[in-house]
């Protein structure tokens, strides 16, 4: 298993995420996935040498999504979460120094709580279950059909568990 690299940075004031435990949280989620040889052998680092994984997380707003989807991705709605999956998403699979850097996940902390009231969980959970599907397509997982939606959401699902995440 290889080492990870796992930066945060939360630039949004309403709330003060305990980055430590989310970052210790998505090295688990991510170790999570890569030991299950299905999700290794279908995920963006089969076949390739290297022995450090880095990724970084972005803590913002949904306005700050919303200028991300406007200038980035051509889309003019606020987002929970947007991720650039560099490395899965490139057609030349950049290595240095052993280190594969799978790009950045952005989650905006202010629809976490709204999406938490919704569905009513805690907004730790929601955050987590955002964590563990930015994470997903990080590693070249992407939902386009039914049957991807709903491998993917059984993975996070299974991810959660595994690591005593429940709904409350």
């Amino acid at each position: 298993m290889p080492d990870f690299n796992i930066f945060s940075e939360n630039i949004y004031e309403g709330w003060q995420v305990d980055e430590k435990k989310f970052v210790d949280l998505a090295r688990a989620i991510i170790r999570f996935y890569l030991s299950i040889p299905e999700v290794y052998s279908k995920c963006c680092l089969n076949g390739f040498d290297y022995n450090v994984v880095s990724f970084d997380f972005l803590y913002c707003d949904g306005e700050k999504t919303h200028s991300i989807n406007k200038e980035y991705r051509n889309k003019d709605y606020v987002a929970d979460i947007i991720t650039f999956a560099i490395f899965a998403d490139s057609d030349e699979k950049f290595i240095f120094d052993g280190e594969i850097n799978l790009g950045e996940v952005i989650i905006a902390l202010d629809k976490v709580i709204e999406e938490a009231d919704k569905k009513n969980v805690t907004k730790e959970y929601e955050l987590a279950f955002l964590i563990s599907h930015g994470i997903l397509h990080l590693l070249g997982f992407d939902h386009q059909s039914e049957e991807d939606y709903n491998f993917v959401i059984d993975l996070q699902n299974k991810a959660l568990e595994s690591l005593g995440y429940d709904k409350v």
